[in-house]
C-alpha cells in the first residue's frame, strides 16, 4: 500500500495515558497526539522560505520518471532518426536486440538500486537535519510516487495490451498516494502546521488500496465457472479473515476504542490495516493465479505492493508506533516499493527456454503445491490469533469469534465445493477414459507406449488382430527383440536422432522396419513416432501387403517380364555399383559379356513369336545355368549380357584365359537345339566381352563390349571377340560386313554415345522379344 501516515487515531495512547509532542514539532506522533482537543501544541516556529521545495520535487520527479521509462520506449510518432539498413542476418539482428535490452535492463536495475540504496543510506543518517528528514519523509516520497503513476500511465497509453486496464489502476493508485504525500507536506513542511486529523491526506492515501485491488485482479487468471469465482472469493477472505484475526489480536483491538479517540478517529484508525489486509490478501491469493503472459512485469508490480504493505505492518506495529517520524529507515521502504511499481512495466520479458515434453516446471510445481495449501495456511494464522488471546489470559473478543467462525465456514464450504467440483472431474475423467478405450480398441492401428529403456508399458488390444500377438504378452517386453535384426541398427538410429531433435523442430517421425507376428514370421509395419513422458508413443500398422507391392511394382521396373532377368537400367546400375566398389583395387577384374542370338529374326518368321519367345526363355535359362554367380540381363530383343566381377586373385593373361573359356562355353550352351512344339530350332550366339580398365565409366564399359559383339557378328558369327582399342575406328565398315541397314548403323552409333546424363532409373521393357533391331 502506501506510506500510509496516519493522523490523530494511530497515535500511541495506552489506555488513557498519551505521549507529547516532540519540543521540535517534527515527531510524527507527536504532532498527531498534539492536534487532538486538550493535549497542549507546541508553539509553531516562523514559516522560512520555500520556493526553493517545488521546483527541486518537481526535478526529483521528472528524473525518476526518465529512469524507469526506458528511452527506447517512446510514444508513436515521426522518428527523427534514419533506420538503420537491414542488410544483416535476421537471427543475429534478434539475438543483438535482445542482448542490446538485457543489458539496457541491467542498467535501470542497477540505477534502482543505487536509488533506493542512497534513500536507505540518507534516512538511516537522519538526512543530516529534522528539516531535510521532514523534505525527503514527504516530499521525496510524494516524488516516488508520482514517478510509479506517471510510469504507469505512460505505459498503459502506450502500450495496448490486455494488461493496459491494470497499470491504468495502479497509475491511479500512485497518484493517490502521491497527493496524499504531498498534503502531508504542505502542512508539516510548507505550514510548519501539524496535519488535521481526519484530513484530505487520508482520503488520498486510503484510496490508493482499492485501485490497486482492482489492477491486481486484471493481471490474474480468469476464472471459466461459477463455482472458480466463489473459490476466489473464499480464498480472498480466508487469508483476509484469517490476517484480520491475528491482527486484531495483537493491536487492532487496542485502536478500536470510539469512546477514547471519537467514532471518526478510530474509523480511520481502523481503515488503514483493514484496507491493508484486503491489499495483502488479494497478493496472496492472486500471486498463484496470475496469468503466464508479463511474468516478470506482473512480478514486479506484486513485489512492490508486498513491500509496501509489509512497511505499512511495520508502521502499524506496537515496536513503531509513536517513535516512527519523517525521514526515518523505515520510509525506504514505501520509497523502493513506489520506484519498483515504476519500473514493473518496463521490465522486460525474459526468453524461457521450452520444457520437455511431459516433464512439468519445477517452479510449476511448487506454485500449484503451495495455491492448493494456501487455505489451510490462512486457516492456520487464525487459529494462532485466536490461541493468542486464550494463551494471553484474556477473553476472546467478539470480533475474534466472528471473524475466525466465518473463515471455519469458509474453509468448509470451499472444501465442500472442492469435492463437489472434483467428484464431477472423476466422471469426467471416467467418461474420457472409457470413451479413449472404445476409440482404441475399435482402432485399427496398434498403440504402444514404450519407456526411454525401450520396455513396453502399454499395448493396445488391437494387437490381436494386427500382430497376432496378445497384448498381454506384448507388455513388458523389450521393443528391440521384436524388430528384425536387419533392422534394428537402423530403427535405434532414427530413434536416436528424433530424441536429440527439439519437439518444436521435429515433433513426429516415422520408421518402417518388420516387426514379429505371433506365427514367428515378419511383418512390415509402419509407426509413427511421438514423445510421450520421456518415453516414445508407437502408432503401428501393418503395411506387408503395401510392401509386397512395392516390391512387385520395384521387381517389374527392374527385370525383364519374359525371362525375368534383369534389364538393361538394373543392369547398368549393378555394373556402376560393381565399378564403385572396386574403388582404387584394379586388381579386382571386371568384365562384361555381349550376348546376340544370330538370325533370331528368321525363328519367328518360321515358327512365329511365341516360340520365338520360348526360345528366349530357355536362352535366358542357359545363360543363368553358365554364369551362374555373376549377373546375368537381358538388354532387349535378342540382346543377353552378364557382369563378371574376379576377386583378383589371377593374373591378366590367366583371366582373359578364363573368360574366353567362359565365353566359350556360353556360346557353347547356346548353340544347342531346343525343342518347342515338337521342333528342333538351333541357334548361335555371337558373343563380345571388354573388361574394365581404369578410371573408365559404366556406359563406356558397355559400349566396348557392344563393339565387340559387333566385330564377333561381322566375321563370321557363332564365335567370341575380346575388345580390342582399334575396334572404334572400324565401326562403319563392321557394319556393312554384319549386313545391317542404315537404321540400324544409327542404333548403334547413339549406343556408342552412352546413356544420357541422368538416366532414369526405370526402363519399360515390352513384353515378347521384340525382335525389331535384331542382328542377322
Amino acid at each position: 500500500m502506501v506510506p500510509l501516515r496516519r493522523h490523530g487515531p494511530d497515535a500511541p495512547h495506552d489506555r488513557g495515558q498519551r505521549r507529547a509532542a516532540l519540543p521540535d514539532g517534527s515527531g510524527r506522533a507527536g504532532r498527531r497526539l498534539a492536534s487532538l482537543p486538550g493535549l497542549p501544541v507546541a508553539a509553531a516556529p516562523p514559516r522560512p522560505r520555500v520556493r526553493h521545495l517545488v521546483p527541486q520535487a518537481r526535478v526529483l520527479l521528472r528524473k525518476a520518471v526518465a529512469v524507469f521509462t526506458p528511452s527506447g520506449r517512446k510514444r508513436p510518432g515521426p522518428s527523427r532518426a534514419r533506420a538503420a539498413p537491414r542488410s544483416f542476418d535476421r537471427d543475429i539482428t534478434d539475438g543483438t536486440s535482445r542482448g542490446n535490452r538485457s543489458a539496457v535492463g541491467m542498467r535501470h536495475q542497477l540505477v534502482l538500486a543505487l536509488l533506493c540504496a542512497g534513500y536507505a543510506v540518507g534516512s538511516a543518517l537522519g538526512w543530516g537535519s529534522a528539516q531535510a528528514a521532514a523534505i525527503m519523509g514527504n516530499f521525496g516520497l510524494g516524488a516516488a510516487a508520482g514517478a510509479a503513476a506517471v510510469s504507469c500511465f505512460r505505459y498503459s497509453r502506450t502500450r495496448r495490451t490486455r494488461f493496459s486496464p491494470a497499470w491504468l489502476l495502479f497509475a491511479v493508485s500512485s497518484a493517490m498516494a502521491a497527493l496524499g504525500h504531498f498534503v502531508r507536506g504542505w502542512y508539516e513542511v510548507v505550514l510548519k502546521l501539524p496535519v488535521p486529523s481526519p484530513s484530505c491526506a487520508d482520503v488520498f492515501f486510503l484510496g490508493f488500496a482499492p485501485p490497486a485491488v482492482l489492477g491486481l485482479l486484471v493481471f490474474a487468471k480468469r476464472p471459466v465457472t461459477r463455482a472458480g469465482w466463489v473459490c476466489l472469493g473464499l480464498d480472498a477472505w480466508l487469508i483476509g479473515g484469517s490476517l484480520l484475526t491475528l491482527a486484531w489480536s495483537l493491536a487492532l483491538d487496542q485502536a478500536a476504542d470510539p469512546h477514547e479517540a471519537g467514532v471518526a478517529r478510530t474509523a480511520l484508525a481502523l481503515a488503514y490495516p483493514l484496507l491493508d489486509i484486503a491489499l495483502v490478501s488479494m497478493v496472496v491469493a492472486l500471486h498463484f493465479r496470475r496469468s503466464g503472459a508479463h511474468r516478470a512485469a506482473v512480478g514486479t508490480a506484486i513485489g512492490a505492493l508486498a513491500l509496501t504493505v509489509l512497511t505499512d505492518a511495520l508502521f502499524t506495529s506496537p515496536l513503531l508506533r509513536g517513535d516512527h517520524r519523517p525521514g526515518q529507515l523505515l520510509d525506504a521502504g514505501w520509497f523502493a516499493g513506489s520506484l519498483l511499481l515504476a519500473y514493473a512495466p518496463w521490465v522486460p520479458s525474459r526468453n524461457r527456454q521450452p520444457e520437455a515434453a511431459g516433464r512439468p516446471d519445477a517452479r510449476r510445481r511448487v506454485g500449484s503445491s503451495l495455491a492448493a495449501l494456501t487455505p489451510y495456511l490462512a486457516a492456520g494464522v487464525c487459529t494462532l490469533g485466536i490461541l493468542y488471546n486464550v494463551l494471553d489470559g484474556r477473553s476472546v473478543d467478539h470480533v475474534v469469534l466472528l471473524t475466525g467462525g466465518t473463515v471455519v465456514l469458509a474453509l468448509v464450504v470451499r472444501q465442500g465445493i472442492m469435492l463437489l467440483d472434483n467428484i464431477t472431474l472423476t466422471q469426467e475423467l471416467v467418461q474420457r477414459e472409457n470413451h479413449f478405450r472404445s476409440l482404441v480398441q475399435g482402432f485399427s492401428d496398434v498403440i504402444m507406449i514404450a519407456a526411454p529403456s525401450g520396455v513396453l508399458r502399454y499395448v493396445s488390444p488391437s494387437a490381436r488382430d494386427v500382430l497376432g500377438r496378445d497384448a498381454d504378452e506384448l507388455i513388458g517386453s523389450d521393443l528391440g527383440t521384436l524388430v528384425h535384426p536387419e533392422d534394428l541398427g537402423r530403427v535405434v538410429h532414427e530413434v536416436r536422432r528424433f530424441l536429440g531433435a527439439g519437439p518444436a523442430e521435429e515433433p513426429t517421425t516415422r520408421i518402417e522396419c518388420r516387426f514379429r507376428s505371433g506365427d514367428g514370421g515378419w511383418l512390415h509395419v509402419e509407426s509413427t513416432v511421438k514423445r510421450h513422458q520421456g518415453g516414445l508413443v508407437f502408432n503401428t500398422r501393418d503395411v506387408t501387403d503395401r510392401a509386397r507391392l512395392q516390391a512387385q511394382l520395384r521387381h517389374s521396373a527392374e527385370h525383364d517380364p519374359l525371362t525375368d532377368l534383369p534389364n538393361r537400367a538394373l543392369f547398368t546400375q549393378r555394373v556402376e555399383q560393381a565399378l564403385a566398389d572396386r574403388g582404387g583395387n584394379d586388381d579386382r577384374a571386371i568384365a562384361v559379356l555381349f550376348v546376340d542370338l544370330d538370325d533370331f529374326k528368321a525363328v519367328n518368321d518360321r515358327y512365329g513369336h511365341q516360340t520365338g519367345d520360348e526360345l528366349l526363355v530357355r536362352t535366358a535359362h542357359r545363360l543363368k545355368q553358365t554364369v551362374r554367380n555373376d549377373t546375368a540381363a537381358r538388354l532387349g530383343g535378342d540382346e543377353f549380357a552378364a557382369l563378371v566381377v574376379d576377386d583378383g586373385a589371377r593374373d591378366d593373361s590367366t583371366r582373359e584365359e578364363h573368360l574366353l573359356e567362359l565365353a566359350h562355353r556360353l556360346r557353347i550352351t547356346l548353340s544347342q537345339p531346343c525343342t518347342i512344339e515338337g521342333s528342333d530350332i538351333k541357334v548361335t550366339a555371337s558373343i563380345g566381352i571388354a573388361f574394365a580398365e581404369p578410371e573408365i565409366a559404366a556406359g563406356e564399359l558397355l559400349r566396348n563390349a557392344d563393339l565387340a559383339t559387333y566385330r564377333a557378328k561381322a566375321w563370321g558369327k557363332d564365335r567370341v571377340e575380346l575388345y580390342a582399342p582399334h575396334m572404334q575406328d572400324e565401326t562403319p565398315a563392321v557394319a556393312r560386313a554384319a549386313g545391317e541397314t542404315l537404321e540400324h548403323t544409327l542404333a548403334r552409333l547413339l549406343v556408342r554415345l552412352g546413356p544420357p546424363p541422368e538416366p532414369t532409373a526405370l526402363e519399360y521393357a515390352p513384353a515378347g522379344n521384340g525382335d525389331g533391331g535384331a542382328r542377322q
